[in-house]
């Protein structure tokens, strides 16, 4: 019998499933195709709040979260982990899986409250506990290039988020062999890069300010970057696992596949899609970007010229970065969400 798609692609290619935002369901579904880890953002509570089947069940974790903590942010945080805690427990098993770093979950807390190292460290920290197999997810900024050095130096799996640039990556994987090298401490780093919100930002960008640029020349953007992140990484033989987020679409699955790799994607509308296409394996992330595309690109798009160069940007304008900006503005818009929600709660159950 024919493997399905998603065992083929391991079979055949170094690249691996991760899934994003699961329900425990979906958790079970990604496992049983072969999912070695998973990823949650701040938006996961939110989305889980709303679930058609799954909201009934959230809502009981937040109201246990509620009645644990004193105000809305203690129980946003709360809620985040008891949701994250079973799935976590459904990828426990494979960490001591040979052959790279399976089972990790990720925990990405308060995107609203980022400014402060301390409360990074302090959050990354209590996550941690949750599961032997939590990886602390924090943005590559550089707040959370300082918290991150803290992290690395207590031996804190991490997974540096909110990546689009190279010199986020570059400027990432020096910290992490620094503090590495000063500590002698080299937990596990993933690095996600996000190419798909990269993709929907320069798309604005274009329809915005009317930039005259091929349609199938902006296509392929957000996946030229990645390329030339990945192509950095493993050029400079940095210590981290390339870890590819943001999805929008089959391609930005089936274009990676080949690479030493994670790609993270939803389960509806991306897992589910490509199983049922059953698409054949090939390995495309070595397929170069034609230079005149790269050319069209770094002349009309300035962020894409930003984020392709080594020196594109400064560590200091990395949180400012539109996509950064882009991509937290959605974080932060699920957890005021789920504050209001938890602030109804406490009236409630007053």
């Amino acid at each position: 019998m024919k493997a399905r798609y998603f065992h083929r692609v391991a079979q055949l290619t170094p690249t691996r499933l991760w899934i994003n935002n699961p329900t425990r369901e979906q958790a079970d579904w990604a496992i049983a195709e072969g999912a070695v880890g998973c990823t949650s953002n701040p938006s996961y509570s939110q989305k889980m709040l709303d679930h058609p089947t799954e909201g009934p069940y959230a809502l009981a974790l937040l109201d246990e979260a509620v009645g644990e903590t004193a105000n809305a942010h203690q129980a946003a945080i709360r809620f985040q982990q008891k949701l994250v805690k079973p799935i976590a427990a459904k990828f426990e098993p494979q960490l001591a899986q040979a052959g790279g770093p399976s089972g990790y979950v990720s925990i990405q807390g308060d995107p609203i409250d980022e400014e402060d190292p301390e409360q990074l460290i302090e959050e990354s920290l209590a996550n941690r506990r949750v599961a032997p197999n939590i990886a602390c997810k924090i943005p590559a900024t550089t707040v959370g290039l300082k918290a991150m050095e803290a992290l690395i130096a207590q031996d804190v799996p991490i997974n540096a988020t909110e990546i689009f640039a190279v010199s986020q990556l570059i400027a990432l994987c020096e910290t992490y062999e620094r503090v590495a090298r000063q500590s002698g401490r080299a937990p596990v780093l993933f690095m996600s890069h996000i190419a798909g919100i990269y993709d929907d930002f320069l798309q604005k960008y274009a329809a915005d300010n009317q930039i005259d640029i091929a349609p199938d020349v902006l296509f392929q953007a957000g996946l030229a970057a990645a390329r030339k992140v990945y192509a950095v990484m493993e050029a400079r033989g940095y210590r981290c696992h390339f870890v590819s987020g943001g999805s929008r679409g089959l391609h930005h699955f089936t274009e990676l596949v080949g690479g030493r790799m994670y790609i993270t994607i939803n389960w509806e509308g991306t897992a589910d899609k490509l199983l049922a296409q059953d698409p054949p394996v090939v390995e495309r992330l070595f397929n170069p970007v034609p230079q005149r595309v790269i050319d069209e690109l770094l002349e009309k798009l300035p962020d894409f010229r930003r984020g392709y160069l080594d020196d594109g940007l400064s560590p200091a304008e990395f949180e400012s970065f539109g996509p950064v900006q882009l991509f937290r503005s959605s974080f932060i818009k699920s957890w005021k969400k789920v504050l209001a929600v938890a602030d109804e709660r406490r009236r409630v159950l007053a």
